[in-house]
């Protein structure tokens, strides 16, 4: 009689799975394996070329890398030149920055007015879209919805396989006009489904922009300060691009090569975002915060703050992993440019505020983490706070409900993976396709009579 697998042989099972699948960590050494497609001095293996991003961190001095204050280049410009002059002219920049990454060029204001239309009106979702995608199966990760639903606007599009640069321009522009409306959608149907509270759908605004329309989206009411919704728009424009080496953007250009159709390659990268050593680590922050709140009598005795940090290091506190979130990067050495930004916007807003205090324990976490890292681990790697160290905290303050911190940076960062999707269209006719190392032994085939 067969016999089935189930709860109680599937643990025996999977343990000879892992007998036969894991690998000695020296094999890599012996190997010369570059793990994560990391270098042995943290650097990433360089796999290809772009004209779009620079994430700068470090100097390579004389075979010796040197930190550098951090630096975010968009297609040229510096990010910090960016927002400082979208601030002084006191307007929106993500539309602008949008632009910018998918079509190369600063646009004129007939061009961003233009551009700006073209967002407002694309908003729209097909008739019966939310209804048969969305209402119709619910989700509890809003994540999984984006990305379900930007592969379904597949069998919506009667031109979704051409494979033109316009009708690829056409796509990418959609698709950033309508992430928010499917994110905000899918959080209510979540609400109703899961949350048991109600669900409120209002029509679009098509006088609004996206930092607008995301904000009047969720709220009940619908109101919003210029402030907010401008805080809002600096942190999209801050996530919409880091490069082709990201997790994501990577991802992207990956399914791209293999000459799939952008919904696909979009759906694909949302669903890198997800993993929590990706876009879900600010909501790692939170979670850290939170348990720092919770176990920490005074915020403002350092002293307090840096031994209970010492815990979390040792894996005494917080999950067990020893890390405090929110702190370090693969490049930025120095500084992450985009958390400088942010910081100071968060904390001009925060001013005065019940949440400043929580602001004031992450700058105390950010300050300290080093030194008690070299003490506690005899680590002295330059380390620096990254840009969700405050996302995390910002979209609180705006009201935003945690399980929507990672889709909107997934908002942001879909012109960028849309300029390095077409990039890769343009510039490389080769699928790509890194090589591993096979170190299994062939053996005998056993007959199945045989087999114990």
């Amino acid at each position: 009689m067969a016999t089935l697998i189930t709860g109680a042989n599937i643990k025996d099972l999977c343990g000879k799975l892992a007998e036969n699948s894991i690998i000695d960590p020296k094999l890599y050494e012996k190997y010369h394996v570059k793990r994560g497609l990391r270098n042995s001095d943290g650097t990433g293996v360089v796999a290809g070329i772009t004209n779009i991003c620079n994430v700068h961190g470090y100097l390579l001095n004389e075979g010796e890398l040197e930190p550098i204050p951090g630096q975010l280049i968009y297609r040229g410009y510096n990010i910090n030149d960016i927002v400082e002059n979208v601030e002084e002219e006191d307007r929106y920049g993500f539309e602008e920055t949008a632009f910018l990454l998918l079509f190369g060029h600063l646009p004129s204001e007939s061009e961003l007015e233009s551009f700006n239309t073209v967002m407002s009106l694309g908003r729209d979702l097909p008739p019966g879209f939310v209804e048969d995608m969305i209402l119709k199966a619910p989700s509890k990760n809003i994540m999984n919805k984006l990305s379900r639903s930007v592969l379904a606007l597949y069998s919506y599009d009667d031109d979704c396989e051409s494979k033109g640069l316009e009708n690829e321009m056409r796509i990418a522009m959609s698709l950033v006009a309508k992430l928010p409306v499917i994110m905000a959608a899918a959080y209510q149907v979540k609400k109703r489904v899961f949350d048991n509270e109600s669900m409120i759908m209002h029509p679009i605004n098509y006088e609004e922009n996206t930092a607008q329309c995301i904000l009047s989206l969720l709220r009940p009411d619908r109101q919003y300060s210029k402030d907010e919704a401008q805080m809002l728009d600096r942190l999209l424009m801050l996530q919409a691009e880091h490069g082709g080496g990201n997790n994501s953007t990577f991802t992207c250009r990956v399914l791209t090569s293999s000459g799939t159709d952008p919904y696909s390659a979009y759906s694909s990268a949302i669903c890198s975002l997800k993993g929590p050593r990706h876009g879900g680590a600010n909501l790692q922050v939170i979670n850290m915060l939170d348990n720092f709140k919770a176990n920490i009598r005074n915020w403002e005795d350092e002293g307090e703050v840096a031994d209970y940090m010492r815990k979390t290091i040792r894996k005494e506190t917080n999950d067990g992993s020893g890390l405090i979130y929110g702190m370090g990067h693969a490049v930025y050495t120095i500084s992450d440019p985009r958390a400088v930004i942010l910081k100071k916007k968060a904390f001009e807003l925060a001013k005065g505020k019940e949440i400043e205090a929580e602001f004031r324990l992450l700058e105390t976490i950010e300050r300290l983490t080093p030194e008690i890292f070299k003490e506690v681990k005899g680590s002295a790697k330059t380390m620096c706070a990254n840009v969700d160290m405050y996302s995390g905290l910002v979209y609180r303050m705006l009201g935003i409900p945690d399980e929507l911190f990672t889709p909107l940076f997934a908002i942001a960062r879909i012109s960028g993976w849309a300029a390095h999707r077409m990039e890769e269209i343009l510039t490389s006719s080769r699928i790509i396709r890194p090589a591993y190392k096979a170190i299994a032994k062939e053996k005998e085939y056993i007959k199945l009579s045989e087999r114990k």
